[in-house]
């Protein structure tokens, strides 16, 4: 021990170093980061209607065992979030004009929540309802809260104006229109040309229909797994650029190979419910029954992912199947169900809104 020099202060008794302050999380990153696992857990959800919108006439009609239904279209579904672009993504993420990232990241949080809990509450209750309409109610609903009306990209002035250009929400509000009507009248007139094609074909033939289901089924598959991870690669890419992450608006490779291994695995989970309702509620499903649906809804949501407009594949299916069934016999459509899911589907954005909205006014006050 050092002896001490005459006049020197004496050492502390236990001198400990100070230690180095902890590092805080900064609320922009946290609440970036509670948003991105949302949007993660709602394309799982995404998962459950997929299993029940896409496989639904498939397995109903006999074409496939359900496991082999499920497993097919969450193959498919990862292929098509993996490899179907990013068109829709920058559709849904231009939708807001909100300057403040502090804010956006607010009403994205705002959004995801409630539409993650109407998916979970129509999931339940063995309703088709649309995740896709379920996250739009929900980001309009938070961005008027936020912002007002000015909040979000109407469109209304691109369509108007030189060139003429279809954006924001009169894009997603038209394809919204069109997906129906052509889910609907492609159902029918698919069923009328085969019947008039197959009118004198053996029982036989049934072999060749199913063969052609399954090709139909995976480009459904395919298209509906583009679609809808977008929508949640939309959201994630939004939130990286809200808070700072990035300097663009980009989908990270992460985030789409993320979305596309749990989009497949909450279609593996199956949304049965919902697949009892479509399958087999509207009217008694056979073969070509499926096979006039799935070809006349998957040509719909292929061309709607190429325009970049986000649909809901579940509103395409679920009308699809019920004009496959006005063609065949008007008389054997249980029209009550339909009824029901035409009401599913006009609840859907304004709860979704209502939802959203209060949310935002709960996330800013804490």
């Amino acid at each position: 021990m050092r002896t001490p020099v005459p006049g020197e202060p004496p050492p502390p008794s236990s001198a400990v170093a100070p230690s180095a302050p902890e590092k805080e999380i900064h609320p922009m990153l946290l609440i970036a980061v509670i948003t991105i696992i949302l949007a993660f857990a709602f394309t799982f959800t995404n998962g459950f209607q997929d299993a029940a919108t896409v496989a639904a006439t498939f397995i109903a009609s006999g074409s496939a065992t359900p496991r082999q239904g499920i497993v097919m279209v969450a193959g498919m579904n990862f292929l098509g979030a993996v490899l179907g672009g990013s068109a829709v993504a920058f559709t849904l993420s231009s939708l807001l004009t909100i300057t403040s990232g502090v804010l956006m990241l607010q009403v994205l949080l705002a959004a995801l929540i409630a539409a993650a809990g109407w998916n979970i509450g129509a999931w339940y209750f063995g309703l088709p309802s649309s995740s896709t309409h379920a996250l739009i109610g929900g980001i309009m609903g938070a961005g008027i809260a936020a912002a007002g009306t000015g909040s979000i990209s109407w469109g209304v002035t691109e369509l108007l104006t030189p060139p003429h250009e279809c954006t924001g929400m009169v894009k997603v509000m038209l394809f919204f229109i069109l997906s129906i009507v052509l889910g609907l009248a492609g159902g029918y007139l698919m069923r009328r040309c085969t019947r008039f094609l197959f009118r004198n074909a053996k029982r036989t033939i049934n072999k060749s229909i199913i063969r052609v289901n399954w090709l139909a089924a995976a480009g459904m598959a395919f298209f509906n797994g583009s679609n809808d991870a977008q929508k949640q690669l939309g959201i994630i890419a939004l939130v990286l650029f809200a808070a700072g992450e990035s300097a663009v608006l980009a989908v990270p490779f992460w985030a789409r190979i993320t979305c596309a291994l749990l989009i497949s695995l909450g279609t593996l989970g199956g949304g049965w419910r919902i697949m009892k309702t479509i399958g087999r509620r509207i009217f008694v499903i056979e073969p070509v029954h499926s096979m006039d649906s799935q070809i006349s809804s998957g040509v719909t949501l292929g061309i709607s992912t190429v325009a970049g407009a986000p649909v809901s594949s579940t509103h395409i299916i679920t009308m699809s199947v019920i004009g496959v069934g006005a063609a065949e016999n008007p008389r054997n459509v249980r029209w009550r169900v339909g009824g029901e899911l035409v009401l599913s589907m006009i609840l859907t954005i304004p709860i979704t809104m209502l939802l959203s909205g209060a949310l935002l006014f709960l996330i800013e006050r804490i």
